[in-house]
């Protein structure tokens, strides 16, 4: 499945059922919530101006050690494992064979059950992969390989490319085919191109991982070697004609729409039409395909065309192998764990077992798991509330468009336009995922992981030469995010992300403003960032900008780029601030926009001191809090390549520095850290 660019800003039978019993289990007892303004958290000896992060988050930092099991730990972590824990009570409950469980009950509960059995999973070892694995080695000639393609993507196995749904980029109301790079077992291209020591020692180790998967799988120590290589031959030619991270956010780079037969005549390899019959397809709604990134697909005609067969099987092989490791017997998890999680993450222990198997239903089975979820967590007082939040929030950046003086007038109503047309979602979808088609079985947990991607395929290539379904969500209602789509011009707050310590109703406005505020005003300001700007209201792909206004756009991004550029994340790494612009860009407007909403919200109002604070001085405190953070330093590295966001630190020492009202709440002085020599704003 292709998904949409989405701006963020993942025993025996009495065995496991005295295990969903066990006084281990959760209970609603041990779901507590983390206050919102926690001074427990705070180091008072730091001085805020020198070091606001640290001064609210110092305590915090020190008696919040990372869990063994885990790569970082913050306060969205903390937020995480209680929404755990209540899904855990659902799961427990819904586990139980009851005859009365509704539909939804029975699959999201066996679901569970299944992947509990470890035990049950462990004596089957890895013979439920074998037929996919048979598929693979009966394969005669290159002809067979775009229907096991095919067949392979709807088992989740994603080789070679990407391929599904996505809304047409310059007809945002209609699905199209999109095909797009993919196909590495790393977790970037740049794991692949670059030179340094480490990157080699971690290609080395990738080799490694997956010669002994093949070893696993029964085959020889010599042959598991050399099919290993092949693949990481394979791969390396991907990896190179892939686009950066960098280059993935210009929307420009990844819209090329052809026609089947040009398709056809530039990738016969490919086989298109063979691959959509399995994929069931007609012709019929394929009007164009977007070939996101031609070099990319070239290579991939390259590699069908000129790699001898067999490589190209061990490469199925062995990705079909790495995709189904978690969901085999230990042996398989504790390798696909051991790689990539405690040698490249730095994660010494693996998580509970009943939180992998949680994560899977959520994941598989979201709006099952999630309605539930919102049964027992959110209520309508809190989803009116955050929706007048939002409206504030929107009137305040429609203030700032209209008071910019670097804005020309036709772009500021093209702004506005824009900015009117956001749809606000908050909590949970009208309309729930319907799971009826989906067979879940009880004892059957591969299975289940089978035809949970068979559904989700299914879903998904149905869409195509349809209108695009505005309703859509793509994070379950328990999910610890947020996300804006420009191609649906649309923020999204699940539940799980409006509640403490990140919401608090009981909570007075400043922090609640301050932390969930500040994010709501990061995701609308995505909208509007070096990605999002570069879509209309309609969400199509359109230029609305004048030359001046987006040259006088990108001169004070690049304000912010030259600042953030020189953080060290760890070592001696510095923040790619090309990457980390859109939410950096978002940190700062959303957070502005956030103070100048409560203000208004707040006028009139005499706002007394609380805990020795003033109401701004908890404002910004609010927002700082939500970024306490530990992580590992295997990790930092990872995201150092791979993720667009900022440490925690600098997403917040980054951020007040160039706010004056910070200076103000906190009697900052220029020269100090925290007042920016060179304040960068854009909205």
């Amino acid at each position: 499945m292709r998904h949409l660019s989405l701006i963020a800003c993942v025993l025996l039978l009495a065995g496991i059922a005295a295990q969903a019993q066990s006084p281990a289990s959760a209970s609603t007892e041990q779901v507590k919530n983390v206050p919102s303004f926690d001074l427990n958290a705070m180091d008072k000896s730091a001085d805020p101006c020198v070091d606001f992060y640290q001064y609210a988050c110092g305590n915090w930092i020190k008696n919040n050690p990372i869990p063994a099991d885990q790569p970082e730990w913050g306060r969205f972590n903390e937020l995480h494992e209680r929404n755990q824990l209540i899904l855990r009570n659902i799961l427990d409950k819904t586990a139980a064979d009851n005859p009365g469980r509704s539909s939804n009950d029975q699959k999201i509960g066996d679901y569970y059950y299944s992947c509990m059995d470890e035990a049950g999973i462990d004596a089957k070892g890895m013979a439920p992969l074998k037929p996919m694995l048979d598929r693979i080695a009966a394969l005669q000639n290159k002809s067979q390989l775009p229907g096991l393609i095919g067949e392979l993507h709807n088992n989740g196995v994603r080789v070679l490319f990407d391929f599904g749904s996505e809304p047409d980029a310059k007809d945002s109301m209609m699905e199209i085919a999109g095909a797009d790079q993919g196909g590495l077992g790393l977790p970037d291209r740049d794991y692949y191109t670059k030179t340094d020591a480490r990157s080699q020692e971690i290609r080395q180790h990738y080799v490694a991982y997956m010669a002994h998967l093949l070893v696993l799988a029964g085959e020889p120590q010599p042959q598991a070697d050399q099919d290993a290589a092949a693949v990481m031959k394979i791969e390396t030619v991907l990896a190179n004609a892939s686009l950066t991270r960098v280059e993935l956010r210009d929307p420009y780079n990844t819209y090329h729409p052809m026609k089947i037969e040009a398709v056809d005549s530039l990738f016969p390899s490919l086989e298109l039409s063979a691959y959509l019959k399995q994929e069931n397809v007609p012709d019929s709604v394929l009007s164009n395909v977007d070939i996101s990134e031609p070099k990319f697909m070239a290579a991939v005609q390259s590699e069908l065309a000129t790699e001898p067969l067999d490589s190209l099987k061990a490469y199925l092989r062995i990705h079909a192998l790495n995709d189904a490791a978690p969901s085999l017997s230990s042996t398989f998890e504790d390798a696909h764990f051991d790689f990539y999680s405690k040698y490249l993450r730095g994660v010494p222990q693996m998580p509970a077992r009943w939180k992998r198997c949680e994560g899977q239903v959520n994941r598989s089975l979201g709006e099952a798991l999630g309605q539930e979820f919102v049964a027992r967590t959110f209520s309508k007082e809190t989803k009116q509330k955050v929706l007048v939040m939002t409206e504030q929030i929107e009137q305040a950046m429609q203030q700032e468009i209209e008071n910019l003086d670097w804005m020309s007038p036709a772009t500021k109503q093209a702004a506005i336009a824009k900015l009117h047309q956001v749809d606000n979602k908050i909590g949970y979808p009208d309309k729930w995922r319907d799971y009826s088609s989906l067979t879940i079985e009880r004892d059957d947990y591969f299975g289940n992981v089978l035809r949970s991607h068979t559904f989700e395929e299914k879903r998904d290539w149905a869409k195509v030469g349809k209108p695009v379904d505005k309703s859509e969500w793509f994070m379950p209602p328990p999910t610890v995010n947020a996300y804006y789509n420009p191609q649906m011009n649309d923020i999204n707050f699940p539940a799980g992300v409006l509640q403490p310590p990140l919401y608090d109703p009981k909570e007075d406005d400043a922090p609640n403003y301050g932390d969930t505020g500040g994010t709501i005003g990061h995701e609308l300001t995505h909208g509007f960032d070096d990605e999002g700007r570069q879509y209309d209201g309609q969400g199509n792909l359109r230029d609305w900008w004048t030359p001046a206004d987006a040259k006088g756009f990108e001169d004070r991004i690049n304000c912010q780029r030259d600042q953030y550029a020189n953080y060290i994340i760890v070592d001696d790494i510095h923040i790619n601030s090309k990457l980390t612009s859109g939410e950096d860009v978002a940190d700062l407007g959303g957070t502005l926009l956030a103070y100048l909403a409560w203000k208004k919200q707040t006028a009139g109002v005499h706002l007394e001191d609380r805990d020795g604070f003033t109401p701004d001085q908890r404002f910004f405190i609010g927002y700082a809090q939500w970024a306490c953070e530990n992580e590992r330093p295997e990790n930092l590295r990872v995201h150092a390549i791979t993720d667009p966001h900022s440490p925690g630190k600098y997403r917040v020492n980054g951020i007040v520095g160039d706010l004056p009202q910070f200076a103000q709440a906190f009697g900052c002085r220029a020269g100090q850290a925290m007042v920016s020599a060179k304040v960068c704003k854009i909205w």
